[in-house]
């Protein structure tokens, strides 16, 4: 796991100084070493993070053994191994999956893609044909951002505060980008908090070329629904499943595993198992009636790993927003940040590479919010406007359900998921502090208003990339940790993301493939639990006293940078010890740490 830098412009020497600044911006991303190499009108950074090949062969930027071609990489290509010995005519000095890709290029050029398994962000220089050839991973686990200096130079880095930090740029702030933050509590995966600097969305490469900058989509999520039995989806499930665990363990550090007590990391923990035995294992609880560690110690004692319990500590929540929000450069509302900052930086501690059962969810059907829009789709008074009209109707003599409500007000349940479920400031609250402009964010297919499979797949294009692997990746990076998720292995995501929805939920039960496979590597308490969560409250949150001296000093006084963007007066109604204040926070704490900023 690395750290990415890039400056593409005549006299590329002249920028030395800009792509160490780069660089050093994200030591926290490769804190084993730092390197550059410059061609004529091409200047590449790369900061270390050593997990293949320690050794001085594995270094980055990486040329190809003409030196025509060089390569800087942040992520891991798992099974690289395979595919080197599929272009076994490359003369390779070292064992890293970095310089396989420099073999793939020279005979298949951007074709490389369609093969490319893994998580990746990488940028090729080719010097014969002056060209810069870039591409990130199909759901966006690593992350790219790119921008056009004020001399006309493209700049590219793992992080926007890389980008800044050259100097070449002033960044200016993007209203649409505001406007989705303060509706999903994310900037969306399409765009960045700049208008002027851009993200290479996941499953897009870029092209530039004699100042030229041309992007294209090189791969779509599967469409269609497969017809399969339970039984032979659970066969082809744990073959899938087994195969990518085992391709992730592959490094030459130690690899641990994340365990929450849940269903997903718990079948993780249990595959590793049977490839690495005695792992280490890590759970992050708070200590109260809820806690999740119970459960993480029932899988940890059945597989006898080598267990670490990371405990609450009643830490100044302020300070630590103060310390972690920084490592985002954009506002970012998921309240289980904090506790994946801690539970990352105590695993550093004992691993490198941690394993995460992160994405179970919106593969195979996990959310709350899901087994209510499945119950939504089958309401009685669905798609049918007379009985909508009499409901309506009689819902102002008598109270009337949930579901009916939801029915009356919403024209799909994709319309429900997407206006109901994670929003905090609906459109006219929006309104309301300033933002009048709204982020319409397209798909690489065109969903069935009316499909519960479309909804998740809407999530992995959506939710996932814009919130769950911003998460996972920034806060692994701010300790040097790499964390790898081998749900997303791309064979046995889209096997799961073609299941039919019925293998995955009903009206009464959840992750019905994942329970019906994995049921017998659990205990009897696990087999019996629903998702629970880290089980914060930011009401307990905002009851402590220097949080809220923290919030009254940035959202209290008018002075504050935060209100260049939204409305002083409207954002006071706002301020109620709710995931709606803490939105406001997290956008006021991210202008505080940007002053800079148009």
């Amino acid at each position: 796991m690395c750290g990415i830098a890039g400056i593409i412009g005549q006299n590329a020497k002249n920028y030395h100084a800009e792509i160490q600044k780069m660089t050093d911006s994200m030591i926290h991303r490769g804190p084993d070493s730092s390197h550059y190499e410059f061609y004529e009108n091409a200047a590449l950074g790369h900061r270390r993070l050593s997990i293949i090949d320690l050794s001085e062969n594995g270094k980055q930027p990486m040329f190809s053994n003409t030196n025509n071609e060089c390569i800087v990489l942040n992520g891991e290509i798992y099974g690289y191994q395979d595919i080197k010995r599929q272009y076994a005519e490359y003369p390779y000095h070292g064992g890293s999956d970095t310089e396989v890709i420099l073999a793939m290029y020279q005979r298949k050029q951007e074709n490389l893609i369609h093969e490319l398994p893994g998580m990746f962000a990488f940028a090729i220089w080719d010097d014969q044909k002056q060209q810069l050839y870039c591409a990130r991973d199909r759901f966006g686990e690593k992350p790219f951002y790119y921008a056009v200096g004020n001399n006309n130079e493209f700049i590219f880095a793992s992080e926007i505060k890389a980008i800044l930090a050259s100097g070449l740029i002033q960044p200016k702030v993007n209203p649409e980008a505001i406007s989705n933050y303060l509706q999903y509590g994310y900037v969306s995966t399409y765009q960045s908090i700049y208008s002027n600097i851009f993200t290479l969305p996941p499953a897009h490469q870029l092209i530039w070329k004699e100042g030229k900058i041309t992007v294209s989509r090189y791969y779509s999520l599967p469409a269609k629904n497969r017809v399969i039995s339970l039984s032979d989806a659970k066969e082809e499930f744990v073959y899938l499943l087994k195969n990518a665990v085992k391709k992730q363990l592959i490094a030459d550090v130690e690899v641990g595993s994340f365990l929450s007590g849940g269903l997903d990391s718990s079948s993780v923990v249990a595959l590793v198992d049977e490839f690495l035995p005695h792992q280490t294992t890590i759970s992050f609880g708070y200590d109260h009636k809820d806690s999740e560690l119970k459960y993480a110690k029932e899988i940890a004692d059945k597989y006898k790993t080598n267990h670490i319990e990371v405990h609450e500590q009643k830490k100044d929540l302020a300070e630590s927003l103060l310390n972690i929000s920084p490592f985002f450069d954009e506002p970012f509302a998921d309240i289980s940040f904090i506790p994946h900052y801690e539970i990352c930086k105590n695993a550093r501690k004992n691993l490198t590479v941690a394993l995460s059962g992160d994405v179970g969810d919106e593969l195979f059907g996990g959310y709350h919010f899901y087994t209510v829009e499945n119950k939504l789709k089958n309401h009685f008074s669905y798609k049918n406007l007379i009985a909508k009209f009499g409901l309506s109707l009689y819902q102002k003599i008598k109270p009337t359900s949930f579901l009916t409500q939801q029915n009356l007000k919403y024209d799909s349940i994709l319309d429900f998921h997407l206006n109901n479920v994670r929003n905090d400031f609906s459109k006219e609250e929006r309104k309301m502090l300033g933002i009048s402009t709204d982020y319409q964010q397209g798909y690489s297919f065109t969903p069935d208003p009316d499909s519960l499979n479309d909804i998740m797949r809407v999530d992995l294009e959506n939710y996932v990339p814009g919130n769950m692997m911003v998460k996972s990746d920034r806060m692994a990076m701010a300790n040097s940790l790499e964390v790898r998720t081998p749900f997303l292995d791309l064979d046995f995501a889209e096997f799961c993301i073609q299941l039919p929805d019925q293998l995955k939920l009903t009206n009464d039960n959840d992750k019905i493939i994942l329970r019906e496979t994995m049921g017998s590597y659990w205990t009897e308490t696990i087999r019996n639990r629903h998702k629970q969560g880290f089980g914060l409250s930011v009401k307990s949150w905002f009851d402590e006293e220097n949080l809220m001296k923290l919030s009254n000093d940035l959202l209290k006084n008018p002075n504050q940078k935060v209100f260049n963007y939204i409305d002083f007066d409207a954002a006071q109604k706002f301020l109620n010890k709710d995931h709606k204040h803490w939105n406001l926070l997290q956008l006021a704490l991210w202008a505080h740490n940007n002053q800079s900023v148009l």
